[in-house]
């Protein structure tokens, strides 16, 4: 059988090639389309999974049921919220607002925006003492033994507390001064109370490390001790929300509504500072001066470029016949001596038969850049003795000095010592300093970097350093007080910074002249020179052994400006009778403490030994005040009694009543 082979011909009857296989046109789609066939399967499933998503996933809520939910609010709520966003957005198109100022005054060159990483200059400081730390392995081994002991004992008491209940004595206890953790949850929440000693441990460990570096010198280990000390106080626990018992209460308690109003009032204190955070501490619209502050009446008798001279009303049918001049601070307004009429000062001393006279010093401004610390002397204390003895007809006054005015005033009396002058018959010191080897933390803003740093913030100034700076600064040395409490008050918790008088007076700081401020820096503080008989004024050499009239120091046992080994070295100076008293408290509290409020205590010793310690060994410590002692001291000097006198004593007329204008002016 034969198989029959096909061919193909062409309707010609020629022989065609052979053809290839035909694919049907289905075969031809899935050929030049694989996927298509399976794509419809895909994408069902993908849609199938997709429809299930959403079907699981929480649907946004449409606008009628968002509508029926608000309708369902109570009115105050919906009205506390709206309250609540606007404020968010009013403080955020502020913040955006001060950046873009902030930065467009930068890129014109305002030499005042640009930042200051490091304005103490403490790195090489920092890094050398490191070193030294890093390099002494038997402080290492102790520091970490002493930490890692402190935190088997934290977590041992931690752990039993959590099994048991069992409340154990704590590993380590706050200062009891440290006001930071006086909620009670600091104590009787485990957690909380682990935090706590959990920082109280690592600060321990930290600050003994700086502590017991060895081979440093003085004034590096005294920055570093600083600027450690700062660190440590900026990331305590209490500073922060989450860590922070009394600010998540309040965070539940007001639902949020506090961290809100902290926003706002950051913002507001940043606008206020332009830029820079002008941290407010009390209600600068509680107190008027005049009104409420320094309101002992008495009458401004004379005025210059540089302070206003007030003579206080008397307050008795008799006074005594010498009067008495105070010149106060001029880095702060002088109504401390008078913030009201129960604390006092100056309203005492005028009840006790004194006729008291008070330099106002003026707040400068830039056209007084040039004013020098001979100019302040001249202008200020010597030309208000011509204006006293004009007035009363007394050739001899007392004299006060509290602060930079008590080291003005000892300077003055070298002078006039150098001079033969006797216009003044004893001197009294507040918390003043003359030698300034031992002056405290100030020390750390008086090296050559610092003053370069002031230096430059003072020309970008106009020539003077503006009240913030000096405000800032005095805050640092306390800033758990002054500054750290006042974050959590205003921001964390949201609240109205409360009127305070003291603080009122704290924040209203003045102006100060670069030529006088940076002599008074570097003739002092950096090199004291007074102390070594090295100052020079007026073609004198100053010697304080030369100064032969009594003299009264006060000094305050906790004051961290003028610490009282500070004035113990300063009253040493003298060359004549000196009674150094100590009071307790502080650079204010010290000083300012009315007899009627039976307040703190005061050592007393007439004699002078070489050391405080050895002075201390016999004083007699009495209950209260110390200004009943002092004037006592100033009777014995001089106890005769003339007829009260009136300001002005009808030679001069008056300008104004007191407190004048010079106070009234500010930063």
């Amino acid at each position: 059988m034969t198989t029959r082979k096909s061919s193909s011909k062409s309707s010609d009857g020629s022989q065609a090639e052979p053809k290839k296989t035909a694919t049907p046109k289905s075969a031809a789609s899935k050929a030049k389309k694989p996927a298509s066939k399976r794509a419809p399967k895909a994408s069902a499933a993908k849609a199938k999974a997709k429809s299930r998503t959403e079907a699981d996933a929480p649907q946004a809520p449409k606008q009628d049921q968002l509508d029926e939910h608000l309708s369902h609010m109570p009115q105050a709520y919906l009205e506390k919220l709206d309250e609540i966003s606007r404020n968010v957005l009013k403080a955020s198109l502020g913040g955006q607002k001060l950046l873009s100022e902030r930065v467009r005054r930068s890129l014109e060159g305002d030499p005042s925006m640009m930042p200051q990483a490091d304005p103490l200059h403490a790195n090489p400081e920092v890094l050398n003492t490191w070193e030294h730390i890093l390099s002494d392995p038997e402080l290492l081994m102790q520091s970490q033994a002493d930490l890692y002991a402190g935190y088997l004992d934290l977590w041992s008491n931690a752990t039993r507390r959590m099994m048991s209940g069992e409340v154990p004595d704590p590993v380590i206890k706050p200062d009891p001064a440290d006001k930071r953790w006086k909620s009670d949850a600091w104590r009787e929440h485990p957690l909380f109370d682990a935090m706590k000693q959990s920082y109280l441990l690592n600060q321990r460990f930290l600050m003994g490390l700086v502590d017991g570096a060895k081979g440093v010198d003085e004034a590096t280990k005294r920055k570093v001790q600083f600027l450690t000390q700062q660190l440590v106080d900026a990331l305590a626990p209490t500073n922060f929300a989450l860590t922070n018992p009394d600010v998540l209460e309040e965070i539940v308690k007001t639902k949020g509504e506090n961290l809100t109003r902290g926003l706002m009032r950051l913002v507001e204190d940043l606008e206020r500072g332009e830029g820079r955070l002008a941290l407010s501490q009390t209600d600068m619209t509680g107190f008027e001066v005049g009104k409420d502050l320094a309101t002992t009446p008495g009458q401004v008798v004379y005025r210059n470029r540089v302070m206003e001279l007030i003579q206080y009303a008397p307050a008795t049918e008799q006074v005594r016949k010498r009067p008495l001049l105070i010149a106060p601070p001029w880095i702060n307004k002088f109504y401390i001596l008078d913030l009201r009429p129960q604390s006092s000062m100056i309203r005492w001393l005028t009840e006790q038969g004194f006729t008291v006279f008070l330099i106002s010093w003026v707040n400068p401004d830039a056209a007084m850049k040039d004013v020098t610390f001979q100019d302040y002397i001249k202008e200020g204390l010597f030309q208000s003795l011509e204006v006293i003895e004009e007035v009363t007809g007394e050739r001899q006054v007392d004299t006060v000095g509290y602060c930079i005015g008590g080291t003005m005033l000892g300077t003055a009396l070298a002078w006039m010592a150098a001079e033969h002058d006797d216009r003044i018959a004893s001197a009294t010191f507040f918390a003043a300093q003359h030698d300034f080897k031992l002056a405290g933390d100030l020390l750390v803003f008086a090296d050559e970097e610092w003053i370069a740093e002031i230096s430059r913030l003072m020309d970008t100034q106009g020539g003077v350093l503006d009240g913030r700076t000096m405000a800032d600064t005095f805050n640092m040395l306390r800033s758990n007080d002054l500054v750290w409490s006042f974050v959590i008050k205003n921001y964390l918790l949201g609240r109205e910074p409360q009127a305070f008088d003291l603080l009122y007076w704290n924040a209203d700081q003045t102006r100060m002249p670069k030529a006088l401020h940076l002599f008074y820096l570097n003739a002092f503080y950096r090199q004291n020179l007074l102390a070594q008989g090295k100052l020079e004024l007026d073609g004198h050499v100053l010697d304080m052994k030369d100064i032969q009239i009594p003299i009264f120091m006060q000094a305050s046992q906790k004051d961290h400006i003028a610490p009282a080994d500070s004035v113990y070295r300063s009253a040493r100076l003298f060359g004549g009778p000196v009674e150094y008293m100590m009071a307790g408290s502080g650079h204010i509290a010290g000083v300012v403490n009315h007899p009627d409020a039976q307040k703190y205590q005061h050592w007393v010793n007439t004699k002078l030994p070489e050391s405080r310690e050895d002075w201390e060994k016999d004083a007699v410590e009495h209950p209260g005040s110390w200004w009943p002692h002092w004037r006592d001291w100033l009777l014995a000097l001089s106890d005769e009694m003339v007829p009260a006198r009136q300001p002005g004593g009808g030679v001069r007329e008056p300008l104004c009543p007191a407190p004048g204008e010079y106070v009234k002016v500010r930063s």
